[in-house]
């Protein structure tokens, strides 16, 4: 279903007032009836990417700032999770605030998330962005629905991070663009940047600020068991301390976001829009959503093994403790209530021993490894005289065009299970599953069964998943990278910070698409659609509102 926001500012006073009356509501009205008490005058929402749980337990004793003030003061969950099967940046972020999975959320892989033709950049040359493919509503869209001064801005240093949080509304929403240096949004959304993004993106930081400079590791080498380099780590030479950005302006614009000033970077921009915008000053709930994306680029880069990670974490943890306490500082620490959490977790690369989990027995696989379970499928295209231009294959992925197969469904659901029973036989690869057969599936005890059809469902154009042995990779890249339904891949750290939340380790199953409907029972609104998540009862200081 997709609404959009011209609806959502349409929703009847009846339909609201009904809804807050309820004691008690399913799924789809969580946000129903709170006792009156003094809501919060802004929500702020943070997602990091590519944080592991154990950074943050790991390393607590070092850290000093934002991240340390929330797992501290915070109700944290260690154990969050996203409970469907490709964890990858677009759909992670999806359902952050929708509350739902990618089935529903139309967010499924980052190949097919928010670049597009269609909604061109405003203030840099580069591949447009838009939430055009995104279905249904978010946290923007119900405090919106329930009162129209809700002011919202979303900010990241990625297209998806920034967009796919609040979906399809058209509300203040920026990214960073690295062919401009400076922060952007699309047509989507506006034909010009606002005055205050324009003066901020004059101050051109990446140049006067960034250009040139060097990232040393913030404290003593005593203090990083890691080693400085590790076999396996990068092809190139850059893999030792210290790390130089270049003064080129190209060169800086790109290599920038893989550097922890990225996140500072990020951050700034986002308090000159809280300022500008007048976020938090009332009467009504304001919203803030921000996507911090360096520890993703860091982790890619170095591993989730390396001194650069250890360091980045640190860094971002002061960056962040300094934004938060300049927020507090303008809005009051009873103002404000925050929640943070990760769109995924990540995997070591193969060609790295890795100390914090066993992946001694990943391998890689290769695509052509595949080529005979797709040839085995020939005999049933010409049988039946199918289409080969209508399957696919990903690498992951045996997908077919629905709309060249019409009323051959028995045939299609024929190819799967061949192409799966040949496709079991390929090193490396754990289990292959066919989406119409999973219905079948103890998705109590088969996690994986269950994150598969978080992701897809019966009938639609995704036919059979491949799911890899544990730590191992597609393809011969030595990056670490992230995306199965393992749950190294999956486990994410939530965090609930405010006045409303009892601070100390969260119990209980807590996941990604029970964040929104947290808020939302929160501010005593109602989702305007029927969710996949449910509040948190365990977060809050007292009874649950």
């Amino acid at each position: 279903m997709r609404i959009d926001r011209r609806w959502v500012l349409q929703a009847t006073a009846a339909v609201l007032a009904m809804l807050s009356m309820a004691t008690a509501a399913p799924v789809g009205a969580q946000g129903a009836a709170r006792p009156a008490a003094a809501k919060p005058a802004l929500v702020v929402f943070i997602t990091v990417d590519q944080l592991r749980p154990d950074y943050l337990i790991r390393w607590h004793d070092q850290l000093t700032g934002g991240l340390r003030r929330l797992v501290d003061q915070g109700a944290f969950a260690p154990q969050g999770v996203h409970d469907h099967a490709i964890t990858e940046t677009a759909p992670g972020h999806a359902s952050t605030l929708s509350g739902r999975f990618p089935y529903s959320t139309g967010i499924a892989r980052n190949s097919i998330g928010v670049n597009t033709t269609t909604a061109p950049l405003v203030g840099s040359p580069g591949i447009g962005a838009s939430p055009f493919r995104f279905n249904g509503t978010t946290l923007a869209d119900w405090m919106i629905a329930a009162d129209a001064r809700t002011k919202v801005l979303s900010v990241s240093r990625k297209d998806r991070g920034a967009i796919l949080p609040i979906g399809r509304a058209k509300l203040p929403v920026f990214w960073y663009a690295q062919g401009a240096g400076n922060f952007v949004t699309s047509t989507w959304y506006a034909d010009s940047l606002p005055s205050w993004v324009q003066a901020f993106n004059a101050e051109d930081r990446v140049m006067k600020r960034f250009a040139g400079s060097e990232w040393s590791p913030l404290l003593p080498e005593a203090s990083y068991p890691e080693a400085d380099s590790v076999p396996g780590e990068l092809p190139s030479g850059e893999v030792n301390f210290p790390h130089f950005m270049p003064d080129d302006t190209m060169q800086a614009r790109n290599l920038v976001i893989g550097f922890p000033v990225m996140d500072e970077f990020t951050l700034d921009f986002a308090w000159r829009g809280v300022r500008a915008m007048d976020l938090g000053a009332g009467p009504q709930t304001d919203l803030l959503a921000i996507s911090l994306s360096t520890t993703d680029a860091v982790g890619h880069r170095w591993g989730p093994d390396s001194r650069e990670l250890h360091d980045q974490v640190l860094r971002l943890d002061r960056s962040l403790g300094v934004f938060l306490d300049s927020l507090i500082a303008l809005r009051g620490a009873d103002r404000i209530v925050l929640a943070l959490t990760a769109d995924h977790g990540v995997a070591p690369s193969p060609d790295v021993r890795s100390s914090f989990g066993d992946n001694s027995r990943a391998t890689r696989v290769f695509r052509e490894a595949f080529d005979p379970a797709l040839a085995s499928l020939s005999p049933i295209v010409r049988r039946d005289r199918l289409p080969s231009d209508a399957f696919g294959f990903d690498g992951l992925l045996f997908e077919v065009d629905r709309s060249k197969v019409v009323g051959q469904d028995q045939a299609v659901r024929e190819m799967a299970r061949a192409f799966a029973r040949e496709a079991r036989k390929v090193p490396g690869v754990e289990r292959v599953d066919v989406i119409d057969d999973l219905a079948k599936a103890d998705t109590v005890k088969d996690t994986t069964a269950r994150r598969w059809l978080h992701m897809f469902r019966p009938g639609g154009e995704v036919l059979a998943t491949i799911t890899l042995t544990p730590y191992s990779y597609v393809g011969r890249s030595n990056t670490a990278t992230h995306g199965s339904p393992h749950d190294y891949d999956a486990t994410v750290p939530i965090i609930f910070w405010g006045t409303p939340f009892t601070p100390g380790r969260v119990t209980g199953s807590a996941r990604v698409v029970d964040i929104a409907p947290t808020l939302a029972r929160l501010l005593g609104i109602p989702p305007l659609e029927r969710l996949d998540g449910h509040p948190l009862p365990q977060v809050f200081r007292t009874a649950a509102p």
